[in-house]
């Protein structure tokens, strides 16, 4: 019975990895033992940061909520802590972007915040009408572009076939016309000498 080698799945299991290692600099991405060692690298810091990304985009709307709260003359800790006493339940990422989008929307929380640091009912806290207006305005777009997007092609049209019909008929008629005459006088001019 011949021996089987195990070329195939050597080579299989080397093109995988550098496959992996795809764009390294250097020997990484050529030589396997560099590249296996590069990807096993690689791998372990991608299972890691996924875990770290959540941490650092926390950090990041914890500082923007901060920076925000301290125009507002209002630390971020009694911020978070006036908020959770009024009841209103708004995740960091909302609240960074609210920071960031609708100043004064982010002043109407900061004085629900104090409301609620101080033991009153809070006000009821206005929606958000940007979201109103963007739609409204997409919408009268819409229908300007609607309306004008015709008058425009009719115009177009109607100046790009009147001239082109006009110059075909006015060519085809005028050589007929032509010849025609010059078959009139060729006629004459024959009849004449016939005559005399």
């Amino acid at each position: 019975m011949p021996r089987v080698k195990n070329g195939t799945i050597h080579r299989a299991r080397r093109k995988k990895v550098l496959k992996q290692a795809k764009g390294y600099f250097g020997s990484k991405h050529r030589l396997y033992k560099t590249a296996k060692e590069q990807v096993m690298h690689s791998l372990s810091y991608a299972y890691r940061d996924r875990k770290q990304k959540k941490r650092d985009f926390r950090k990041l709307w914890i500082t923007r909520i901060n920076a925000a709260c301290r125009l507002n003359n209002i630390s971020y800790s009694k911020f978070i802590n006036g908020l959770a006493k009024a009841g209103v339940d708004i995740n960091r990422k909302m609240l960074s972007e609210i920071a960031i989008a609708d100043a004064k929307y982010f002043a109407n929380l900061v004085k629900v915040a104090n409301d609620g640091l101080a033991g009153k009912k809070p006000a009821a806290v206005k929606p958000v009408p940007v979201k109103e207006v963007t739609a409204e305005k997409k919408e009268t777009v819409k229908k300007e572009t609607v309306k004008a997007a015709p008058a425009k092609k009719e115009t177009a049209t109607k100046k790009a076939t009147a001239p082109k019909k006009e110059t075909a008929t006015a060519k085809k008629a005028a050589p007929k016309k032509e010849t025609t005459a010059k078959k009139t006088t060729t006629a004459k001019k024959t009849a004449t000498k016939k005559a005399e």
